[in-house]
């Protein structure tokens, strides 16, 4: 008698267990949600969406670190980006981005600012490539909503891939605004020869200051001015980020054209002023190019390799630019006159469209 009711005591105290987990699991749950068995049958059917979430979040934390890197810890501090692909670093006898980070070295004033350069590698070579230099690295991935591109090789101008990795980078430099932090974009064809800061506007009104093509000769007014954007200075602001949310919106409804002219043409339509942008546009006589040469070698700063198609031909004019800033550097320095130098054609860069 005692061992059936032990039984029978065990065998209820059992069937009140199982009611109970019984319940909690298909019963007790917040109203709207999903029962506790279904939700960890659910869970574990979704590892890919938290693995590609992981890695996004692993490669946002990346990009902050180096420019924290590159803005010595302090938002305050203007970067300096540049973006590379494996087509300048290997192309020629003389890489594009030698040429490049040579011009920090020769210009004036410009050698600590190597400091705070971020290179933006869009490859693996490149990236290895700018570890090796020990500068202040990042490696973009460049996967766009129409799928991959190859971000090996030179990309001629205004091809495909070309027009591709120019709105990945506004893209990208979009999100670096985002982040707080204002800079100077360069393109590695752009020869620093002097510290451009003492000739860019500290104003903090002044939301972005953009290289010409053609310089107008009013730093204010739009009317005719052929902007570029391989070298600017903006401001990590609402309005600037605004204006980059709106300029890559429009990608998709302009194709066959590159940002730089989807930007010229947003700011031909009055979007600049729809946006209460204050602008001013570089003067070419100090931040130069191959469109139009400074006229004066003691007030150029950069030098830009500008109407030009190809790698090759900007290389080969841009070390005829190095050779020219150089004998203006030894005329000066021996109280030669240099009133009457000028620039050494750029035949190569002209050939290169024919």
């Amino acid at each position: 008698m005692d061992n059936f009711n032990d039984r029978l005591f065990r065998t209820v105290i059992f069937c009140l267990l199982l009611i109970g987990l019984l319940n909690i699991v298909f019963i007790d749950t917040p109203t709207g949600s999903k029962p506790v068995l279904f939700s960890l049958r659910y869970r574990l059917r979704q590892p890919s969406h938290e693995i590609c979430y992981s890695r996004s979040t692993s490669h946002r934390d990346e990009l902050e670190a180096a420019l924290s890197k590159a803005s010595m810890g302090k938002k305050s501090t203007t970067v300096i980006i540049a973006i590379v692909n494996k087509g300048y670093i290997d192309q020629g006898e003389k890489p594009m981005l030698d040429m490049f980070l040579d011009s920090f070295w020769v210009g004036e004033g410009t050698r600590e600012l190597i400091n705070r350069l971020l290179l933006v590698a869009v490859d693996q070579r490149s990236f290895e490539r700018c570890k090796f230099l020990r500068l202040h690295c990042y490696k973009l991935e460049l996967i766009l909503d129409e799928g991959a591109m190859d971000s090996n090789g030179e990309k001629l101008y205004m091809s495909n891939d070309f027009i591709k990795m120019m709105w990945r980078r506004t893209l990208f430099l979009g999100d670096v605004l985002k982040r707080g932090y204002s800079f100077i974009f360069t393109d590695t064809d752009v020869m620093w020869l002097r510290n451009p800061f003492p000739r860019l506007s500290q104003n903090e009104s002044i939301d972005l200051q953009i290289s010409t093509d053609r310089f107008n000769g009013d730093e204010q007014s739009e009317a005719n001015q052929q902007i570029n954007t391989g070298f600017y200075m903006i401001r990590s602001n609402n309005k600037t980020i605004s204006l980059f949310d709106a300029w890559y919106a429009r990608k998709n409804s302009s194709a066959g054209l590159k940002e730089q002219d989807v930007l010229l043409n947003m700011m031909r339509a009055g979007v600049f002023r729809e946006l209460g942008l204050e602008l001013r546009f570089l003067d070419t006589n100090y931040f130069s190019g191959f469109c139009e040469d400074s006229k004066d070698f003691r007030a150029v700063t950069t030098v830009h390799a500008n109407c030009c198609r190809t790698i090759v031909a900007k290389v080969a004019d841009l070390m005829a630019v190095v050779h020219d800033w150089k004998m203006f550097k030894r005329s000066s320095s021996t109280n030669q006159t240099s009133t009457s130098r000028s620039w050494t054609n750029h035949k190569a860069c002209r050939d290169s469209w024919k």
